[in-house]
């Protein structure tokens, strides 16, 4: 008898799906991890139309942007989940393998909440048709990588004329990101915060330059159909407090995860909860309880050292990233590596203002260590070179390190740290 969470899948769907399984099994098998992504690849790879019928029948948010995709993901599916169960990844695999893989996971679940990566939200949206997109923010990542934001703008935007039903919850704070959702006729605004604005100096439909005032901004040209561009005005805002919703919402708001960029991520993510029929308080309380998203901020005993790490992937990540350092921690840890996944291009570096350590000791670490400690020695910061990310950890005093690392710098370390604290754990 065929399980019913399966039955809608048809023959090559069901085939699709015991081929991913067993991919998954044999990766965990051979020590691999948890196979999902290589089951989600096998699995598409027979059937290419997978996404879709694992995707119907669900009321689903896509949260994308350059930063913050993760921690809004992880925090709309909390707040979906006081509705019902919700598929999203625990992973952060934000590609059609890791979104299979995901949908496979809960696949009676009536809700996701997905992480897309921003050039694969177009055909993720047609293929799961969803009831909010999630708009965050468009920035400089990986300079060999993604290519020009503006092209990433222009491929949203298009994307969304094939979707006029659905609601974009979007960051009027970010000039791309508002051009993105600016003709979409059902649009929640949110003041969400756009601490990077370097890569927003000129309008993305004019070419003409933006003016800033404040938080609000213009642009000084006009488009095509004689509107003007400039920052809509918000449904959502918040404050240090609060959050302020529709008709005179004000919710206390204490987050649990650090930084301004959080409390925007928050926001944003309560709002897109809302509009699929949370209660505002309950969503609140549940974006407030999450304390880590896929091993980032969490907290791990090594030796003598509570080891906190933190991930940052490019100028507008590092920059908020390195404002939620602790000042009073007892070390300071920054690996940096440049294999292929981070952008083998590192002169973003010159983009960061490390100057913000200049009287914090800082050991550099990672593959890239020596191309970090250029840039900390220009910055006037006084610092060491230790390449091994747990060696820099061991040099530091007792007490509490602060790690904050690029992409495979936090994965690779993330897994060193996992081995060395099982070998000390007792028994072992």
């Amino acid at each position: 008898m065929i399980d019913s969470s399966r039955r809608h899948l048809g023959a090559r769907g069901r085939l699709a799906l015991s081929a991913a399984s067993a991919a998954a099994w044999a990766s965990q098998k051979a020590g691999r991890g948890k196979g999902s992504m290589i089951g989600g690849l096998v699995a598409l790879k027979i059937d290419p139309a997978l996404m879709s019928r694992l995707g119907a029948n669900r009321r689903t948010a896509v949260v994308t942007g350059t930063n913050g995709k993760s921690t809004t993901t992880r925090m709309t599916a909390a707040a979906l989940a006081t509705l019902g169960d919700v598929a999203t990844q625990a992973d952060g695999a934000n590609m059609d393998a890791g979104i299979v893989a995901a949908l496979n996971s809960r696949r009676t679940a009536p809700l996701a909440a997905l992480e897309v990566d921003e050039l694969h939200v177009p055909h993720v949206c047609d293929a799961v048709n969803p009831e909010v997109l999630v708009l965050l923010n468009l920035s400089r990542d990986q300079l060999d990588r993604v290519g020009e934001i503006n092209m990433i703008e222009r491929k949203l935007r298009a994307g969304l004329r094939d979707h006029l039903d659905t609601v974009v919850v979007a960051n009027c704070d970010d000039v791309l990101m508002t051009s993105a959702a600016y003709d979409s006729p059902r649009t929640v605004w949110v003041a969400a915060g756009g601490g990077w604005v370097g890569d927003s100096v000129s309008c993305p439909r004019t070419g003409e330059p933006i003016e800033w005032s404040g938080a609000h901004w213009r642009s000084t040209g006009t488009l095509e159909d004689g509107r003007e561009f400039a920052r809509p005005e918000p449904q959502w805002w918040l404050d240090d407090d609060n959050l302020y919703g529709p008709d005179g919402l004000i919710l206390p708001m204490t987050l649990t995860l650090p930084g301004r960029a959080n409390r925007g991520n928050a926001a944003q993510a309560v709002a897109a909860a809302v509009t699929m029929g949370a209660d505002p308080v309950e969503a609140v309380a549940a974006v407030s309880a999450v304390s880590e998203v896929a091993g980032r901020y969490s907290s791990i005993q090594y030796g003598s050292h509570t080891v906190r790490m933190l991930l940052a992937k490019n100028p507008a990540g590092w920059q908020e990233a390195l404002s939620m350092i602790d000042p009073d921690a007892d070390g300071l840890v920054i690996a940096v590596n440049g294999q292929v996944p981070d952008g083998e291009d590192l002169s973003w570096l010159w983009d960061v203002r490390f100057e913000h350590f200049e009287n914090t000791t800082v050991i550099a670490a990672g593959e890239r260590a020596t191309d970090l400690g250029v840039r900390l020695t220009y910055a006037g910061a006084d610092h060491s070179v230790v390449p091994n990310a747990l060696r820099a950890i061991e040099s530091c005093p007792p007490g509490r390190v602060e790690v904050l690392a690029n992409y495979t710098a936090f994965r690779d370390l993330g897994r060193a740290l996992a081995r060395e604290t099982a070998k000390e754990a007792p028994g072992v």
